[in-house]
């Protein structure tokens, strides 16, 4: 039987079949795959599992499933890319990744995240944070803890060993990890909505896209979802929100403020052609949605607060707000 390997052939000529032990228990088999088939970009992956190529224990699974302790994947031969395929980060990102280190330690790294910058390739992107991270850096290990959209901001975490990636996993299942976000949202958001507690359900549309919209908890594949709320602004037409995500759901703040009747200013998915006006006057060009801190206790028992600033480009759509809101 195959044991996982960190680095696999650029050609995998055979079906393997890889054990899992007690390190990999827990993680969920896309990432495994991404991980085990390095260069594979994530729609191969994914189309790899859906049409059943993918095996566990001689079964068909879904890309959420988690892999348990003696779990057998049947892993298909399929081409991967060399490092000399691989595209390069170039100059001035490498840079600003460098740059935006917030916190290292031994288990993780937390990053201020650019807008605009996905964490992992696939869909059309052939280079994301997690693949340009380790073109930039000499760690033998890294890995996503866990995901921000492409046009959110701020603090993300990559873990630098696989006992810091089940740690901080481990975390975030069990509630332990606060998530604090900032958003701009259209409209005044009401005092007295402090909470979403709705459930939420992701749908793919024939293009490919994915969309997640609020629905009955009763509905067919739909998740438990809540997000706390507290106004930090109020300005004309819009209002700066702290949203605290309580439950991990794909798009959460995003569609649980839409559901509120307040969209996030720059949501070209989920926002509404109202919002144009308020987006024009204050110069947004992109989705103001803020990863702004992260509280938890590290694998040494001390408590971390870490804290991502705004860009210069919120910064200064926040001070316009403040200009107008002083005429």
């Amino acid at each position: 039987m195959n044991k996982t390997v960190s680095e696999p052939p650029s050609i995998s000529p055979k079906v393997r079949f890889l054990t899992i032990d007690e390190d990999i228990a827990g993680q969920r088999i896309d990432n495994f795959l991404l991980t085990n088939l390095k260069g594979a970009p994530k729609s191969l992956i994914y189309r790899i599992v859906r049409k059943g190529e993918v095996r566990v224990n001689k079964g068909r699974i879904k890309p959420e499933y988690k892999l348990k302790a003696g779990d057998i994947v049947r892993v298909p031969p399929v081409r991967l890319a060399t490092r000399a395929d691989m595209k390069k980060p170039s100059q001035s990102l490498a840079e600003l990744l460098n740059k935006s280190v917030l916190f290292e330690d031994d288990a993780i790294i937390v990053l201020n995240k650019p807008s605009g910058l996905a964490v992992h390739g696939g869909s059309g992107v052939q280079l994301g944070l997690i693949e340009s991270l380790r073109q930039v850096r000499d760690d033998r290990f890294l890995e996503l803890v866990h995901r921000l959209d492409r046009d959110t901001s701020g603090c993300i975490m990559v873990a630098k060993s696989r006992r810091g990636l089940r740690y901080m996993q481990e975390l975030l299942r069990e509630g332990r990890i606060n998530k604090v976000y900032h958003a701009l949202v259209f409209g005044g958001w009401a005092k007295r909505c402090s909470k979403v507690d709705v459930a939420l359900l992701k749908n793919q549309l024939p293009s490919g896209q994915r969309m997640v919209r609020a629905v009955e908890s009763s509905t067919q594949g739909a998740k438990e979802s809540l997000t706390r709320f507290n106004i930090l602004a109020n300005y004309p037409e819009c209002t700066l929100i702290e949203a605290k995500p309580i439950t991990g759901r794909t798009h959460q703040i995003r569609v649980h403020t839409q559901y509120a009747g307040h969209a996030i200013l720059g949501d070209d998915k989920y926002g509404d052609r109202e919002q144009g006006a308020i987006i024009h006057k204050i110069g947004l060009k992109r989705l103001f949605l803020h990863a702004r801190r992260l509280d938890f206790t590290d694998m040494n028992g001390q408590k971390v607060s870490i804290e991502a600033p705004l860009s210069k480009e919120l910064q200064e759509v926040l001070a316009k707000l403040k200009t107008v809101a002083a005429k």
